[in-house]
């Protein structure tokens, strides 16, 4: 029955975390936040533009300056 009652605890416990950090979140912000995997990759971004029909607020990839190499880490 200890058991028991801890588990709903931790579990009202939780529910109520995951309230307070969502508690100043706006629909809008969320939305944003859901489209950043996206913004990197300005075709994909497009495609995610069609079929959502949401805006995408793409970054331009970085263009290689002149006696400069671009290293993927």
């Amino acid at each position: 029955m200890f058991e028991l009652m801890m588990n709903g605890v931790a579990v009202i416990a939780l529910w109520l975390a995951v309230e307070y950090c969502f508690k100043r979140q706006t629909a809008q912000s969320l939305e944003d936040a859901s489209l950043i995997p996206f913004a990197d990759d300005p075709e994909v971004a497009r495609r995610v533009e069609m079929a959502t029909g949401l805006k995408v607020k793409a970054v331009a990839p970085e263009e290689v300056k002149p006696g400069w190499i671009n290293l993927d880490i």
